[in-house]
């Protein structure tokens, strides 16, 4: 398994909650979409940047577990390959590859 493939599992195993897993297919692009939009129209990129980061959090609640980039920071990056797995599992349709809980 590669370092990725890993962390994506490790990942996925920190969100299992139905709400904290809709909450970040809303928030994720929210985040991204906000991070050109900071530099070409402040107020909405920072609103977009905020409100996105704001529903993470709220998932988490639900989840009953922390952010996994409390752990490392490079699941911040993680988070947006999720997404964007994700997303094209469901374009393709085909099922996400899910790992079972641990």
């Amino acid at each position: 398994m590669t370092r990725i493939e890993k962390m994506l599992a490790d990942y996925e195993r920190d969100h299992q909650h139905p709400m904290n897993k809709a909450t970040h297919m809303v928030g994720i692009p929210m985040i991204l979409l906000s991070l050109p939009l900071i530099f070409f129209v402040p107020p909405v990129g920072i609103g977009l940047f905020v409100l996105g980061w704001i529903l993470q959090f709220i998932g988490h609640a639900f989840e009953g577990k922390p952010p996994s980039f409390f752990r490392d920071p490079t699941f911040l990056l993680v988070g947006a390959t999720w997404y964007g797995k994700r997303l094209w599992s469901k374009l393709i349709g085909q099922p996400f590859d899910e790992p079972a809980p641990a």
